[in-house]
Order: structure tokens, then sequence, then C-alpha cells
């Protein structure tokens, strides 16, 4: 993958920028500016781009802050835009050549659009006795399942989002989705859920020991200064239900983001529901001790999906 030191994301809320350093965890810039209701949609099937100028201005204006001279950028792109899924196979092609059309025919049920007209990306997570299997090889069957997580959008849509960055004479070298982006920050050394609020779009990970082993995103009926916690442990709990019965063992910790003044009821909540911790997103300290002060103060103001794939290119 690419590892661009100037990253973008182009949100419903606006658009905001950050410059990395080239040698350490530490952010050198970076600039938000907001847009009106309306000029950015997310959506997996329909038009996202509602008010192009407007969106290719603030691209414009944030880049200008950063310094963002180099031609190459990270775009990281709203949950909704991105289908992610975690499929298992018992053999997977070496090749991406192979890869991709398998994956194109696995999935072509499982979204709202011609799989002909997606993008594509993919990585085997591992290789071996897995998930609920792993009760067949612990009786000797000796069963083996290859992991994959795979990432599917729209073309059309896609190109939306890179047409703003080569509009500002930029290249768009990787482009990912928002949660996506910010899974470094989760500390994963144990079963941890993140819970991550944007908008009205609440993203469920699971991820253990550099596995991403659940995904859930669902669109809420209301954002965060309105959302009841039962709401969201609705949403949340099923997914840890799956991890606890698929991996035989239960999730460890929760992190959560997006809730903003309103955490406190939320962890509480979580904490009461699934009888484990919860805290805010950056909450490990070796992660801590690597960031600037800045870094740690924009992953409180949700900056926290471009703060995250620089710990990506770290990492």
């Amino acid at each position: 993958m690419p590892h661009p030191s100037v990253a973008i994301e182009i949100s419903a809320g606006g658009v905001a920028a950050v410059r990395g350093a080239r040698r350490r965890m530490a952010l050198e810039a970076h600039a938000f500016e907001p847009l009106a209701a309306g000029a950015v949609t997310p959506s997996p099937v329909e038009p996202n781009i509602m008010d192009a100028a407007a969106v290719r201005a603030a691209v414009r204006h944030v880049l200008e802050r950063v310094n963002g001279h180099s031609a190459e950028l990270a775009v990281v792109v709203p949950d909704q835009v991105v289908r992610v899924f975690l499929l298992q196979f018992d053999e997977f092609p070496r090749r991406s050549e192979e890869a991709i059309p398998l994956l194109r025919w696995r999935l072509k049920k499982s979204v709202p659009f011609d799989v002909e007209e997606t993008v594509v990306s993919y990585m085997v997570q591992c290789a071996g006795p897995l998930g609920a299997r792993a009760a067949e090889v612990a009786a000797g069957a000796g069963a083996k399942v290859v992991d994959v997580l795979a990432a599917v959008a729209r073309q059309r849509i896609i190109r939306q989002y890179e047409e703003l960055l080569e509009a500002a004479g930029r290249s768009p070298g990787v482009v990912l989705s928002s949660t996506l982006a910010a899974l470094p920050l989760v500390e994963d050394s144990r079963p941890s859920l993140l819970a991550r609020l944007a908008g009205r779009t609440l993203t469920t990970v699971i991820v253990r020991r550099g596995v991403l082993a659940v995904y859930r995103c669902s669109e809420m009926s209301v954002g965060a200064d309105a959302i009841v916690p039962q709401s969201v442990l609705d949403e949340i709990y099923p997914a840890a239900a799956y991890y606890q019965d698929t991996w035989g063992e239960a999730v460890q910790q929760v992190r959560l983001a997006g809730f903003g003044g309103r955490y406190e009821e939320f962890r509480d909540a979580v904490e009461h529901e699934l009888g484990c911790s919860a805290s805010p997103l950056l909450a490990s300290g070796a992660l801590e001790e690597r960031l600037t002060g800045d870094a740690r103060a924009l992953v409180d103001r949700q900056f926290d999906a471009l703060v995250g794939w620089m710990a990506h290119r770290e990492g």
C-alpha cells in the first residue's frame, strides 16, 4: 500500500487534511473546512458529491493550509461508501488477477449494485484454523480456512472523490473508508470492540491481534446529540455475541468514538451491558506516547481517521 504523508478526509460534515512528519508519528499541520448540509451525501449507490464547487473549494483550502504539495494523497471516504466483508475460503488464489474475479463472484448477491462496476480491495488476514471451524480442528477434523477481508465500492462513486483531488492537481494514491483508517488507534492485544459514531453512521468493529473479526455498519435514525444508549447497545451487542460464539471468547475491552460530550453516558451503558471496560478511542498508553499533543487532541475532535492513517504509516 502507498504511504502518502498527506491525508484528506471528505465527509458530510466537512473536509479535513493532515500532513504527517516523515520520520515520526506526529502531525506537522492540520486543517478543517466545514461544508453546508447536503454538499456531500454519503451513499453506496447514489451520487455523493451534490455541490462539487463547494467541496472542491474546501479541498483546495485545507491542502493550502497544510502545505500539502506532495502529488500523492491518501483519501478517506465515509464508511457508507465502502462495503466491508469478512469471507472464508478453503483455498484462495495468490494472484490478484484470479482473486478479484473470485471475490466479485462471491459478492455479487451481497452488494446493492452491479458487482462488475466495483472497485475491490482485499487482504488475506490469516490461513489456518479460524472461527467456527476451530472446533472441527480441535476435534481432529483438520479443517483449515483462509480468512479474507474484502472492501468493495461502486467505481463511479469512488471516482467522484478522486476527481475532487485531481481538480486540485493531486493524485489519490490510496482510498479507504473512515473506520478502517482509524483502526490502528485501537490497541488489540486482546479482543477489542470499537463503536464509532460519525454523523448518523454507527460502525462496530472487533479486532484481535491484527485480525479484523467483525465489521458492522448501520445507519441510525439520529446523531450523537439525540441518540439513546439503548439504540447503540442494540447494534453492538449482536456483534459481541457473534464474536463470542464464533471465536469462543468474549470481547474484553471497548473503545468509543464520536459520542462527544455524552461519552460517559454511553460508557456506563456499554460497560453494564457487555461486562467489560469501555474507554475513549485513544486509550493505549504505548500509542499515546508516540503521538504529539496536537495529534492526541485531534483524535478527540473527530480527526481520528486521519490520525489513524498516520499511525498506520508508522506501524
